[in-house]
This record gives structure tokens, C-alpha cells and sequence, in this order.
């Protein structure tokens, strides 16, 4: 993903935006269509240099304007253009209407849409809808939406994937499954997490000339990271004096019977991640083996609260959940933990048994997925999918200290009430493992003396961006042992 702003809005707030650049700063609605249009002609030819033979599809509002001005570009290019009308022409309005009443003048004709095939287009570009949409798509909308998707050719999507909920990244119903999406004057939210990863394909930003002043009268509603975009949040290089006393004690609680490998996986990472010192705590049977596995792991067979008990004193940062159960043994070792004082990490059954008996806590990290997130909050997982932020806004507020939300586009949220969407990961780690990678990675940083909050953003970009280099031989089959190399080399970069 091409770096991209930092600062993300909901739908409403762009409108706001827009209308402040037109109102306070000059910038007529027509010359902020015309550079969004070109912009975008731009990018189509950069994308798909051969294309000679594209399809525009338009509904009635500004996103249409945009799509009129990029046909006009195209057509004036020498390349094969037609132009589609999806709803009543009639309804077009001062700038949009003027662009296509402009690009006809040049000989571009505008064709009403009736079901036309799309198959035969190298492009399709999506000026249906925009970011305006309030309710499901339906009707000749649906129609056009699902004909571009049928289509399987490449689709440029101009603002948002039409269907798309700017806000919450649901498709409404349907929504355009776009190969490369250009967005204007702020980034959405909702193209970064739930569906919008999965619709919006690579976004692309351009601010069309705001001034930087108009920017200044809103806050942001989220902010987005990516790890190789921000380097001011990585690990600086040690002293040539370090020792391993300077960079914490992880302890990793968990690997009931059958489930020693999640306890293995999340303290393995943790040591790949910087700590100093890394100790397993699991079930008897699995010390030795776990010792063997990983050496450098300092593995305890622990049955009781009172063999836990020393390990607790010893460690700075504790780590509890993976393959944890939620069995008798599980519930104890939870509650020890519960009363310790040094910062913890939940994950995994962990939160399952929270979510039985909740407590509120300052100095701990939450990272649940959305099925043990709707166990948390007692509601269903398309509860939690349908609004993401408000979710996790709600754990936070339930739960306090940092939530991290797992899934496309990752969620954090700490006491500052700030939410942060990770960009990094792919699809090839939905696989088995891969949680308790992120619970080590994010223990092992917050051992090295990160406030919980850095280490929940940083811990889980790192975790996303060895993802993304460990499936460049391919997403599918990607383990999360294929992680180990790529979490040490990017807890390196400065």
C-alpha cells in the first residue's frame, strides 16, 4: 500500500471539509470535480496503461460529475469510451450536470443504462454512488452494482466502492468490489476495516489542493498506521552497553493439555520481538517438551496457584490466554493473575472467562477477535462486525485499558479514546497461530518499556507487516511459525 495521510474521517466529515475549502477558501465545487476527474483518468492510465476500451458508470449526484470529467479526459485521450446513466438523468445538478452536458458537447455520448453487458471493457469505472448512501442498495443500483462485479474485468472506483458504507465499512447490501479505489480531500474510515479492505482494493488518495488550514477546523474520527510508514514508532537501536535486564520479563501463561503450541507460539514471539527474558508457565507434562522445542524459553510445569505464585514476583509483563482453556485449571491461574500488579495481556480464553465475571482494569491489553469480542459484550459477532468502532468504543468504555479489535483492519483504542486502524496483514493470516503471535509481539514490546498503547499499535503492525512478507511466496498455506524471521528483521528497522 502506497503511503497514505495519517488522519481518517467519517463521510459526514468530509462533506464538512468539502464545504469549507468551497466556502472559506475559494475552491469552486466545478474546479474541485475537474481536478478529482483528471486525477483519476490519471491514475486509470497509470494503472492499466494497455486499457483502450472503458465503461463509466454514473449515477445522479457529484460522484457522477467526477466520473463525467474522467470520460471527457479519456475520450479526448483517443480511447473508447461509453458512458452509462444508472437513475433518472433529470436529477443531475449544477456542477455534475454542467460536466455532462460538457463531455456530450465533445462528441462522449451518455447511454442510459438498461443491463448492458460489461463484460467487453478492459475498465469499469464506479461514479455510481459515492459516500452519500443512507440505507441498503436496491433496485437498478443493485442491478448496475452487480453487473460490475460480474463483469470481472478491472473496476476503478472514484471516492468509495458504490455500496460501501464510508463510516463502517459494510457493504450495504452490495457494494462494487473495486481493484484500485481513488478517494478524495480525506480518507474514510471505513475503507480500512470490516469489508472495506475486501471492496476498495488498493486506495489511493489525492487531496485535490485543500489547504492544509481547512483541515485544521476537524478532528480526525480515526487515525491509520502502517509499520514502514511509521518509523517514528519503532524500536530505536541499543546502546553497545545493553543487557538483557534492561529489556523486561515476559511471562506467557497458558497451554493447557493438547494446547501447548498457542503457550509456545506467543512466548517464541515474544523473544523475537526484543525481551529480555521470556518463561512459559503450562501444564507439567509440557515443560520439558516446550524446553526442547525453543531453549531459550525458560519452560515451568505449573499445576498450582502456589507454583505460579514466584513466577508472577519474577516477571515485568505477563501474557495470559494462549491455549489457556477454560477448564478448572484455566480459571485459577486467571484469577491469580487478575490480582498481580504488573501489566498484563489477555488473549484467547482469557477473555472467554472475563467475559463470564467482567472487571474493569487501567493496566492491561485486550486483543480479541470478534467472536470473543461479542462474548465480552454479550451480543452477536454481526453486532460487532456491523459497527467496528462502535464495538470497540464499547469494550473500552466496559473493560477500560487498550482493546485491540483483531480482523481486516485492526482496531486499537486506549484511555485517550483515540481509535487507530492497522493497515498492515492479508487474508493468509487467518489462520491458526496467528493471535498468539500478536499476544507475544505485543507483550515482548511492552516488556522493552513501551506504554501499553504504543505497544498494542506498534505490536500490531509489526505482527501485519511480517505477515505481508512472509505471503509474498503466496497467502494461502502461510503458517504462523512463517512469521518468526520477519518479526526479528522489522523490530530492527530504524
Amino acid at each position: 500500500m502506497q503511503a497514505l495521510p495519517t488522519n481518517l474521517y467519517r463521510g459526514s466529515q468530509v462533506k464538512i471539509l468539502e464545504r469549507t475549502a468551497i466556502e472559506q477558501h475559494n475552491m469552486p465545487g466545478a474546479t474541485l470535480m475537474a481536478h478529482a476527474g483528471k486525477s483519476a483518468y490519471q491514475l486509470l492510465k497509470q494503472c492499466w496503461p494497455e486499457a483502450r476500451n472503458i465503461a463509466v458508470m454514473c449515477g445522479v449526484g457529484n460522484n457522477a460529475g467526477d466520473g463525467y470529467v474522467l470520460a471527457r479526459a479519456a475520450h479526448e485521450a483517443g480511447l473508447q469510451v461509453s458512458v452509462f446513466q444508472v437513475g433518472d438523468r433529470s436529477r443531475l445538478q449544477d456542477d455534475a450536470l454542467n460536466a455532462s452536458q460538457v463531455m456530450q458537447k465533445i462528441g462522449c455520448e451518455l447511454h442510459n443504462y438498461e443491463g448492458q453487458s460489461l463484460f467487453d471493457f478492459d475498465v469499469v469505472v464506479d461514479a455510481l454512488l459515492g459516500i452519500g448512501i443512507n440505507g441498503e442498495v436496491k433496485d437498478h443500483w443493485h442491478s448496475a452494482i452487480e453487473a460490475i462485479n460480474l463483469s470481472k474485468v478491472a473496476v476503478l472506483a472514484i471516492d468509495i466502492p458504490s455500496g460501501l458504507h464510508p463510516d463502517v465499512g459494510r457493504a450495504m447490501g452490495i457494494a462494487v468490489r473495486a481493484s484500485v479505489t481513488i478517494t478524495y480531500i480525506g480518507l474514510k474510515q471505513g475503507l480500512f476495516t470490516a469489508q472495506g479492505p475486501e471492496y476498495a482494493g488498493a486506495v489511493n488518495f489525492e487531496d485535490l489542493d485543500v489547504p492544509r488550514a481547512v483541515y485544521d477546523t476537524l478532528v480526525p474520527s480515526a487515525y491509520l498506521m502502517q509499520y514502514h510508514h511509521d518509523r517514528q514508532h519503532h524500536l530505536k537501536p541499543r546502546r553497545r552497553s545493553a543487557h538483557k535486564g534492561q529489556f523486561g520479563h515476559v511471562l506467557v501463561i497458558g497451554g493447557d493439555n493438547g494446547m501447548s503450541g498457542a503457550a509456545q507460539m506467543a512466548a517464541t514471539a515474544a523473544a523475537r520481538s526484543g525481551a529480555g527474558r521470556v518463561s512459559v508457565a503450562s501444564r507439567a507434562r509440557h515443560a520439558v517438551l516446550l524446553g526442547n522445542q525453543q531453549p531459550e524459553l525458560m519452560c515451568h510445569g505449573v499445576e498450582t496457584t502456589e507454583e505460579l505464585a514466584p513466577l508472577l514476583q519474577k516477571a515485568s509483563v505477563i501474557a495470559i490466554g494462549p491455549g489457556l482453556g477454560q477448564g478448572g485449571w484455566g480459571q485459577q491461574l486467571l484469577q491469580q493473575v487478575l490480582a498481580a500488579p504488573q501489566p498484563l495481556i489477555l488473549d484467547a480464553d482469557a477473555l472467554n472467562l472475563l467475559a463470564n465475571k467482567p472487571l474493569a482494569r487501567g493496566n492491561w491489553i485486550l486483543t480479541p477477535h470478534p467472536g470473543e469480542a461479542a462474548r465480552l459484550l454479550n451480543c452477536s459477532v454481526a453486532d460487532i462486525e456491523t459497527d467496528r468502532f462502535h464495538a470497540i468504543r464499547e469494550l473500552q468504555k466496559k473493560y477500560r485499558g487498550v482493546i485491540v479489535l483483531k480482523g481486516a483492519g485492526t482496531l486499537i483504542i486506549g484511555e485517550n479514546e483515540r481509535i487507530y486502524i492497522c493497515a498492515d496483514g492479508n487474508p493468509g493470516m487467518a489462520s491458526g497461530g496467528m493471535g498468539d503471535l500478536l499476544t507475544g509481539i505485543i507483550a515482548g514490546l511492552k516488556a522493552q518499556n513501551m506504554d501499553p498503547l504504543q505497544a498494542a499499535q506498534v505490536g500490531t503492525c509489526l505482527h501485519g507487516a511480517a505477515g505481508d512478507a512472509a505471503a509474498i511466496e503466496g497467502e494461502r498455506g502461510l503458517l504462523a511459525s512463517d512469521l518468526y524471521p520477519h518479526i526479528r528483521r522489522l523490530a530492527n528497522l530504524t
